[in-house]
């Protein structure tokens, strides 16, 4: 106990021992600054630096820019610009998928591989598998109640005024006799109109060509997408005047009436309208007559 006492004695000693740190001048050997120093001022101020400098360090390293300088730490602006592509390329991808079903579920109804088929885009991965044989296009019991209740709401309705969804009018691609009309409980979701064989067919409003192709079932096929939604076809082509990709305005000519393809049995315009991937009664806003 003895020893272990003195040893400590020894060491307190050392620890608080003082020592003073000269400064002088090396030609005059005048004194310049002076410390009075211990051994245990020394250590806590080697020590109180060291922790200084790891604080700083780290500060300097999480708040601020100097990190990016720092080998293995990537820039702030790096990271959001790849985040950003990387979202840009998601959403691009997104939309091709999109777009690739889109076409390929209206290359089948073209080509006659399905008779019809509903192409609404917000549900195309959906739609895509659906067999048109078994859709019913009949209005259910609830539907027809829920038809009339707000048919007889609008008709005393003494605060708003009907209005059309469209703010352009459809011009006739040819006039002449209606030999079959829309019908959408025997699918057949057209008009077929007679009009003599080369007679200029026109484009029923402004819009961009997106198929102009040879079906082997309804020929020479071509398809035109509009604003607002609408897309409008025109088959049994004798001849087509516009690619794919071409902008029309309306009453352009597109095509030649003929009787091309396997389910035609004479020189005719098979003619559709869609909406929003549902078909409508293209007589309901176009006039055929002559």
């Amino acid at each position: 106990m003895a020893k272990d006492k003195q040893k400590r004695q020894r060491l307190k000693k050392k620890l608080l021992h003082k020592y003073r740190l000269v400064i002088l001048n090396e030609d005059t050997f005048e004194e310049r600054i002076s410390f009075k120093l211990t051994r245990l001022n020394v250590f806590v101020l080697v020590a109180f630096s060291a922790i200084l400098l790891i604080v700083l360090t780290t500060f300097l390293i999480a708040f601020t820019s100097l990190r990016e300088y720092i080998p293995g730490y990537s820039s702030t602006a790096l990271k959001q610009k790849a985040i950003n592509l990387n979202e840009k390329i998601d959403s691009l991808q997104q939309v091709v998928r999109r777009d690739s079903v889109y076409l390929h579920s209206i290359r089948n109804v073209l080509t006659g591989e399905i008779k019809s088929e509903n192409i609404n885009k917000d549900s195309l991965y959906k739609s895509f598998e659906i067999d048109p044989e078994d859709v019913n296009l009949a209005p259910s019991k609830q539907d027809s109640l829920l038809r009339e209740e707000v048919a007889q709401e609008d008709k005393y309705n003494l605060f708003e005024t009907a209005t059309a969804k469209v703010n352009f009018k459809l011009f006739p691609p040819v006039k002449g006799d209606i030999t079959q009309k829309y019908n959408s409980k025997e699918k057949h979701f057209a008009v077929d109109v007679v009009v003599p064989k080369d007679t200029p067919v026109k484009a029923t409003a402004d819009g961009m060509v997106i198929f102009s192709e040879w079906t082997a079932a309804t020929g020479y096929v071509i398809i035109i997408e509009h604003p607002n939604n609408l897309i409008s076809v025109y088959k049994h082509n004798a001849s087509l005047t516009k690619q794919q990709g071409d902008l029309v305005t309306a009453g352009e000519v597109i095509a030649r009436v003929g009787n091309t393809g396997e389910l035609t049995t004479g020189p005719h315009l098979h003619f559709e309208l869609w909406s929003e991937g549902y078909s409508i009664d293209p007589e309901s806003f176009i006039d055929f007559t002559l």
